[in-house]
Parts: structure tokens; C-alpha cells; sequence
């Protein structure tokens, strides 16, 4: 029901007019006329109290609550004005659902900034003990050196080697700093092409080969039968995403384990799926995978490298591809990252000329 100050004023008149006329009908000597005229007076007199009452002390008032209350909603979420408020509805239910919905969004605001800044601090503890374990490994090797240690020919030589070793670590995570920074400012573009998955996997399986080998960790691809796997994206960033996969795949398996690519293909799309069959990773710690420095087992992490960047670089690649990135595992039966990337309508001129032109 539309409650207009109007429509209150009218009701609450003809209820004290009614109430009024009763009175006066038990009054002895009090004519139908007076009552009649007794109920004009009430009612118009009751009419406009209350609705000067309820209009402008109680419906303005209200109404300018809410267009304030509006102003902050349009400033702070984009939204669209409108044209004009709705005087005839009811204000104070207005009001409460415009406060409710507002304080609402201010709530999942507050909550927002408090997880930023949960994992601001995180991310500070993080990059400060990442970089400390490099360069105080170097620092103390090369003062060690300078304290009278260079004399020795063997001991320098390892020691330079050990210093320059952490000092590689130290300039691969800043470089990793750097392209994650990047991709999450936007600023590196994807430069989509057709790429065919099925050589630059092969491609991978022969730069990890040696790693592969140390662990007797096979490497393999699904279906046998592919020729070439034809699929729109940034090779580069790409190569990127898989090498990461098939490389943690290798190094958080068994020995004696094994590590599938397997492609899907369908009209528009190409599914592509990383497999292994180690231990797998607990519930728990997949939601928070691939964020920044996190490590399922961070004394094993260690001791296998890598900067804990890697997948949260491996996500910000396939977003800007649009699409996501899955994980599924289980404890002891290994896991399987998956996702999705456009299907290639044609491939590249050499490339086709090449096929159709064996020599």
C-alpha cells in the first residue's frame, strides 16, 4: 500500500471526525446539523494538522536523509542517478532499505581492506625473509673471503661460486617481482597467435629432461596419436604457465613417477591438463595455492628452489588469456592443473605450407 502524507492525513481525519460525531451522538440536545458540521470541522482540521505534521516534519525531513544517503551510494558505487525520488512510497522504508543495502556494501568494503591488509603484511614478512636468505648467504661468503679466506685458491673458488649462486636467486626473484608486478598493472600485453601446444610441450620435456632423468620421472604426452595442437595464445607467456607446471610437477612428485600433458579438444576450445601422480596436496592448502610465497611444505620448497612466485605468475597468465585456472588433488593419488585456451582457426602460412610441403 502506498503510504502518501496525504493518504495519511485523509485516513486519521475521518477517524477522529468519526470518533467526534459518536461522541456528540450521546451529547443530549446536539442536532444532526451540529454533528454534521462538528464532522466537516474535524475532519478538515485534522486533515491539515496532520498532514503539515507528517509532510514536512516527518516525510521531508526523511526525503533529504535520502537523496543524502543517495549522493554517497552514486559517489561511491557508480551508480545511475534517478530522475526523481518516489514521494508517493513510503519514505521510511525507503530510507531503511537504502540504509541496509549501503551498510551492507560498506560491510563487505571493510572486510575487503582488512583481508588487503592481512596479506599486505604477509607479502612484506614474505619478500623480506625471501630476499634476507640470499643475500646474507652472499654477504657472509664474500666477507668470510675478505676476512683472509681469498689466499686459498679452493676455498675463494667456492666461495665465489656459492656467493654467485645466491646472488642468481636473488636477481630470479626480483625478475619474478618484476613480471608479476606487471601482469597485475597490466602493463605486459598478450600477443595472441596461433601456437601449436603439442611442440612447445615437446620442447619443455627436452629442457627438463636432465631433472626428469635425476628423479626417473617419465614424461609423457595424451592422446599418442597428435600431430600438433593448434591453440590462440601468447607463446612466450604460455611456454611460461606450462614449463611451471611440468617443472613443479617433476620436482613435488614421487621418484619413479610420471608427469602427463593431455590435451581436449572441442569446437571453440582446447583443454589442456598437467598430471602426476605424486603425493598429492591437501584440502587445505589448495584455495591458497597460488598466491604469492605460499608453500604447501616449506622446508621441502626450499630445498627443491624456486622463488614461490611461480604459480601466482602461472594465474596471472591465464587470466589475461580469459580464462582460469584449475586444480584438483587428492593425498596420494597425485594432482591435475587444467585450463582452457581458444582453439586456433588457422595456423601459421609457413607452418601450413610447410605440413602440406614435406621437403
Amino acid at each position: 500500500m502506498s503510504l502518501s502524507p496525504r493518504f495519511i492525513a485523509f485516513i486519521l481525519a475521518l477517524l477522529i471526525s468519526l470518533i467526534t460525531t459518536a461522541f456528540l451522538s450521546f451529547v443530549v440536545g446536539v442536532t444532526r446539523s451540529m454533528q454534521f458540521v462538528a464532522f466537516v470541522a474535524s475532519s478538515l482540521s485534522s486533515f491539515f494538522l496532520v498532514l503539515y505534521a507528517v509532510d514536512i516534519l516527518v516525510f521531508r525531513e526523511v526525503n533529504k536523509m535520502y537523496r543524502t544517503i543517495h549522493k554517497l551510494k552514486m559517489k561511491d558505487f557508480n551508480i545511475t542517478p534517478r530522475k526523481r525520488l518516489f514521494k508517493e512510497s513510503n519514505p521510511l522504508k525507503t530510507i531503511n532499505d537504502e540504509i541496509f543495502v549501503f551498510v551492507t556494501k560498506k560491510q563487505k568494503e571493510i572486510d575487503e581492506l582488512k583481508k588487503l591488509e592481512l596479506f599486505r603484511r604477509e607479502f612484506l614478512a614474505d619478500v623480506s625473509h625471501e630476499f634476507k636468505t640470499p643475500i646474507f648467504a652472499a654477504q657472509g661468503f664474500i666477507h668470510t673471503l675478505l676476512d683472509g679466506a681469498m689466499d686459498d685458491e679452493q676455498v675463494r673458488e667456492r666461495f665465489l661460486r656459492k656467493a654467485a649462486k645466491n646472488l642468481d636467486s636473488l636477481d630470479v626473484l626480483v625478475k619474478d617481482l618484476l613480471v608479476l608486478s606487471q601482469m597485475e598493472t597490466g602493463d605486459i600485453k598478450m600477443n595472441m597467435a596461433p601456437v601449436d601446444l603439442l611442440q612447445l610441450t615437446f620442447n619443455i620435456f627436452g629442457r627438463l629432461e636432465h631433472i626428469a632423468g635425476s628423479r626417473n620421472t617419465s614424461l609423457k604426452v595424451k592422446p599418442d596419436n597428435l600431430e600438433a595442437v593448434w591453440a590462440m595464445a601468447d607463446q612466450d607467456r604460455i611456454e611460461q604457465v606450462l614449463l611451471n607446471l611440468i617443472e613443479n610437477a617433476i620436482k613435488y612428485g614421487h621418484d619413479n613417477g610420471k608427469v602427463i600433458v593431455h590435451f581436449s579438444e572441442n569446437k571453440k576450445s582446447i583443454e589442456i591438463s598437467v598430471r602426476d601422480n605424486g603425493p598429492g596436496i591437501p584440502q587445505e592448502h589448495l584455495v591458497r595455492i597460488f598466491e604469492r610465497f605460499y608453500r604447501v611444505d616449506k622446508s621441502r620448497s626450499k630445498d627443491r628452489g624456486g622463488t614461490g612466485l611461480g604459480l601466482a605468475i602461472v594465474k596471472h597468465i591465464i587470466n589475461a588469456h580469459d580464462t582460469k585456472i584449475a586444480v584438483m588433488s587428492k593425498p596420494d593419488k597425485g594432482t591435475t592443473f587444467s585450463f582452457k585456451l581458444e582453439k586456433a582457426s588457422t595456423q601459421p602460412l609457413s607452418d601450413a605450407h610447410a605440413t602440406e610441403n614435406p621437403s
